[in-house]
């Protein structure tokens, strides 16, 4: 039996190749791989012993050749398949052990030059990989380190490879070839301009049980490298697995975390904020989201962008809620927090980054894709369009709300007092209809002076306005931008309201 071994990701090839020796098989290595395996004493027949031909042109030429393609396309059980190999002298390839060049470590790297990359586009390995994975029922393809273990481990019990595991490897073979085409792909149409395409590539994390309803199948799913603020890279500590649901709605506080530097915690329903608030510490943040909505937060999902303290835990011990995330459990908050059997804990990471994500959005036959909205204006007092100024802690609370409304499903209104949300209003078909909630909620906390209220979107009329002062409002941010914004600065000057306009929306549907 003979095998090919020519590969770049070089973990655990010796053990490999040694394994496949002692088992009987004669192995052939190209370039730095035979150089490896000849230093780590394992005997390998060079290419060019195959092939009669030597390497030319930088090793871009070793392994096309008919000696290599057609020991590994040649049909077993083909008797002109078998007859051409004996005609010319060709044996048999039972096994190749192939990955790519670097190609994407390659052009990840910030100074890289298209000559560097260029390269790194591997032409051999791919050609090899597809001739074996075509051949599967005769032919074993090996492309990731992982699967030595079972291969060898199949030869030594059964003299060969099973169908299914020579099934399963060349699938995955496909898929190395695919992957590293896509990304030659994408590489080069960027460098050419081309915009038209869009290539998508995604590693499962696991089935869900099911989806947003239990009549609908669903799968969680990750991109390659690693982002912050991400609940597909997270590490669950305790409890049981996550739902669509869950996912959906995690996802969405970790956007709200990444807003604040500060200690800030969040309580989260079905996409929205229904308390968050900022704080001294963990334990402050956790409380004033708490009492912002006692009722809401049941079942709910919780973020702070601070470690959980054990007593954070133990105050949120008492409350029913499905997750809890933070970038550290502190190791006396797992203490109290795992005697809750059910109670999801997420360890994420919480770093800020310079790069912006993107966002991809399914609609029937076809996706909508969009920087991913990370970016929040910071209020300034120039912003201002009202004879009455807010006060230094109103400012502040303007621009709490602000970063918070983004967040809520539009049409939002968030009305908030001393760095905590007192009442938000969601989802409403009219402004008036969210700022009603909103203000309601705020006042049934007992809030009823000194709030400000913030709009993801313009007022369109001054009659938000007029509601605003019928439950305390001091000050109001919006984007600003409508026609009538006379009418809402006059309105507002007029009951004694400070009013900022930001000239930046956050619509989010």
């Amino acid at each position: 039996m003979r095998a090919l071994i020519s590969v770049s990701d070089k973990t655990g090839v010796v053990e490999f190749a040694r394994g496949l020796r002692a088992l009987g098989w004669e192995v052939i290595a190209t370039g730095g791989t035979q150089k490896l395996l000849h230093d780590a004493g394992v005997e390998t027949l060079n290419i060019s012993d195959i092939t009669g031909f030597p390497e030319i042109c930088d090793g871009r030429v070793k392994t096309l050749h008919p000696a290599v393609h057609g020991g590994l396309l040649a049909r077993r059980d083909d008797p002109g398949h078998v007859k051409a190999l004996a005609d010319n002298g060709i044996e048999y390839i039972d096994l190749i052990c192939v990955n790519l060049y670097p190609f994407r470590e390659t052009i990840a790297r910030p100074d890289v030059r298209m000559e560097d990359a260029i390269e790194n586009v591997d032409i051999g390995g791919p050609s090899m990989l597809r001739s074996a994975a075509k051949n599967w029922a005769d032919v074993t393809v090996v492309c990731d380190p992982a699967d030595y273990g079972q291969v060898l481990d199949e030869i030594r019990r059964t003299g060969g490879t099973l169908r299914e595991t020579r099934l399963k490897l060349s699938a995955k073979a496909y898929t190395h070839t695919a992957e590293y085409d896509i990304a030659i792909a994408a590489y080069m149409r960027r460098q050419a301009g081309l915009g038209e395409k869009l290539f998508l590539e995604f590693d499962l994390v696991q089935p869900l049980r099911y989806g947003e309803n239990p009549h609908q199948s669903a799968k969680f799913y990750r991109e390659g490298a690693e982002v912050p603020y991400s609940l597909a890279f997270a590490r669950q500590l305790h409890g049981k697995e996550l739902s669509y649901n869950n996912i959906q709605d995690a996802n969405a506080a970790l956007n709200i975390v990444r807003e604040f530097d500060e200690p800030f915690c969040v309580g989260l329903k079905h996409m929205n904020p229904c308390g968050a608030a900022t704080g001294r510490d963990v334990v402050e943040a956790w409380t004033k989201a708490y009492e912002a909505d006692k009722v809401s937060i049941f079942g709910g999902i919780v973020a702070t962008n601070r470690p959980v303290t054990r007593e954070a835990a133990e105050r949120m011990k008492s409350v029913f809620l499905e997750i809890v995330m933070a970038p550290k459990f502190e190791e006396g908050a797992l203490e109290v927090l795992c005697t809750k059997k059910n109670l999801r804990l997420l360890e994420v990471w919480m770093e800020p980054s310079e790069v912006r994500p993107m966002q991809y959005v399914s609609v029937n036959g076809g996706l909508l894709v969009q920087e991913l909205d990370i970016e929040t204006r910071a209020l300034t007092a120039d912003m201002c369009v009202t004879k009455k100024r807010p006060s230094p802690k109103q400012m502040a609370d303007l621009e709490f709300g602000w970063r918070i409304v983004k967040h809520v499903k539009s049409n939002a209104l968030a009305a908030v007092k001393n760095g905590c949300t007192v009442g938000v209003g969601a989802g409403q078909m009219n402004r008036v209809g969210s700022a009603e909630i909103a203000l309601k909620q705020a006042r049934a906390a007992g809030a009823t002076e000194g709030i400000v209220l913030a709009s993801d979107g313009f007022f369109p009329f001054d009659d938000t306005v007029a509601l605003a002062a019928q439950y305390g409002v001091a000050a109001i941010v919006q984007p600003g931008g409508s026609v009538r914004d006379e009418d809402s600065i006059r309105k507002a000057d007029e009951l004694g309201i400070a009013m900022l306009f930001t000239g930046e929306r956050h619509f989010k549907h």
